[in-house]
């Protein structure tokens, strides 16, 4: 059995962290405040964690107006300069790599690979940003005067604010915050209630490097409720960029509130994500990716695969395989070694999981595996991972339940089964399982998936860091991490010089004096 209770003393003590911590840092950490303070509990055995105190209006303010004046430093210092300080903090987080992915595994009920896994992934995109220091280029255009160049220049927006959700709670953050400090911008980080002390652990670390290096603070951390803290960045009118990861019906909210004030958005929201599995696929391969895809963080990734689509020709095969494989998947402790599956966040999370099943069968799903509460000696919140056989039309299967719910659907032809994958609100992630050439350029043609990232012979789960990250439709459209993703960070400007003596006008205009 694993020590909790040893395993959180050590990994606070390393990490500056206790029982009562602080939520708001603006280049020093604002007192510890008991009133309206967030109690962590740990999804794996539902006891508390500590503390950590919410933001309010002032000190908010206070972060805000340091990241302001920060931002006035910090933009004038050359992109290479700025992008080998983000190497720093990415060096500094990979000596604490082991104890911040404790925290994640504490805090959120990631599995110990996969709590490393979230930490080596901040310090991978710290190491991309490095490079992007040297890359922020634009474009020389020809001009139709005579004597003139015209050319385009990226410039940093200001503040950015990076609202974060509990399932990647430091991942995601740097998806966002590298690649907009490299750039020039400073970042206002409000993450998940449900994660607070990941922030604190990363800021920590972070804190001390910017205190090191003496750069001006150009992070800034306010934990805090959506409806409090999160309506407060989004309206202010100081950050012209706000970054979401959340569900559909607050991205909705936070896009109208900053789209009002003229600022701008990146959204991440839902994601239903669905592999086909054709006939000619490699069917380990094709088991391998989609059960992956399934039971990966319990089904809590935004990536996650809730829907496979099947050839009939294969359909009670792999049926019967991905239930074998399922039966074989050990639940528990994510603590402990072999555990594929761990707790899903809390409570809620739980209760959701059961109302879907008791919806899916009440509209002709039938179970195949899984469906319950997972017992255990802990009072953690598990469940089990459930297959349920589906048919066309059922609605709960266009909505995104987070939680490990498959539903296995049948095909009869490649135009059936991309009707089925496309036909749900979001477009996040999606996968076709396949050794034909021609399907796989079906698929990811205009005829074929409609989500913003699409795989072959992989899982919908994961995404390398040099591909930009994001859907379409209900996911929000917004765009993170790599390609050409850092422009949404910058301001363009379109910048045009007459190095000649005469003034000779566009478009053939003659205008004398």
């Amino acid at each position: 059995m694993v020590d909790l209770e040893r395993i959180k003393k050590e990994t606070f003590e390393k990490l500056g962290l206790s029982d009562s911590n602080s939520g708001v840092f603006y280049g020093k950490w604002e007192k510890f405040s008991e009133k309206d303070a967030i109690t962590v509990k740990s999804p794996i055995d539902g006891a508390i964690l500590g503390k950590v105190s919410v933001a309010n209006a002032e000190n908010y303010d206070k972060t805000v107006a340091s990241l302001k004046k920060a931002f006035a430093e910090w933009s004038e210092i050359p992109g290479p300069k700025r992008g080998l300080l983000i190497k720093n903090i990415s060096d500094a987080l990979s000596e604490k790599k082991e104890l911040l992915g404790r925290i994640v595994s504490l805090e959120v009920g990631k599995t110990n690979v996969e709590g490393q896994g979230e930490i080596q992934e901040m310090i991978d995109v710290g190491y991309y940003a490095t490079g992007l220091g040297r890359q922020i280029y634009g474009n020389t255009i020809a001009s139709e005067r005579p004597e003139h160049v015209l050319y385009e220049k990226f410039l940093p927006l200001g503040i950015v604010g990076v609202i974060t959700a509990f399932n990647f709670p430091s991942a995601v953050w740097s998806w966002n915050s590298f690649l907009a400090a490299t750039v020039g911008d400073t970042v206002l980080w409000k993450p998940s209630s449900k994660a607070a002390l990941t922030s604190v652990a990363v800021m920590n670390v972070i804190g001390k490097v910017l205190e090191k290096e003496n750069y001006p603070n150009i992070f800034g951390l306010v934990n805090g409720r959506g409806s409090s803290i999160g309506e407060l960045l989004s309206k202010d009118e100081r950050i012209p960029l706000v970054s979401f990861t959340g569900s559909v019906k607050t991205g909705r909210h936070i896009s109208s509130v900053v789209s009002g004030r003229f600022g701008r958005t990146i959204l991440e929201l839902g994601g239903n994500n669905c592999a086909i599995v054709s006939e000619k696929a490699d069917m380990n391969i094709a088991l391998k990716g989609v059960g992956f895809g399934a039971l990966a963080t319990a089904g809590q990734r935004c990536t996650s695969t809730r829907r496979a689509v099947v050839s009939e020709k294969i359909y009670e095969d792999f049926k019967k395989r991905l239930i074998e494989a399922y039966k074989k998947a050990k639940i528990g402790n994510p603590l402990e070694s072999g555990v594929l599956v761990g707790p899903l966040i809390d409570e809620e999370a739980v209760v959701n999981y059961e109302k879907a099943i008791v919806r899916a069968v009440e509209q002709g799903g039938k179970v195949l595996t899984g469906g319950r509460r997972f017992k255990n000696e802990s009072k953690g919140y598990y469940v089990e991972p459930t297959i349920i056989e589906a048919k066309k039309g059922m609605e709960i299967t266009k909505e995104e339940t987070f939680a490990p719910i498959l539903y296995l659907f049948k095909y009869s032809s490649l135009k059936e089964a991309i009707e089925i994958h496309n036909g749900v609100p979001q477009g996040l992630s999606s996968a076709m399982f396949t050794t034909d050439l021609r399907e796989e350029e079906i698929f990811l043609s205009s005829k074929g998936s409609d989500c913003g990232i699409a795989n072959i012979n992989t899982s919908t789960a994961g995404a390398e860091i040099g591909g930009a990250f994001g859907g379409e439709k209900d996911t929000g459209g917004g765009r993170e991490s790599g390609s050409d993703a850092w422009k949404a960070y910058t301001r363009r400007m379109t910048i045009t010089k007459n190095y000649g003596n005469e003034l000779p006008l566009s478009q053939g205009v003659t205008f004398d004096l």
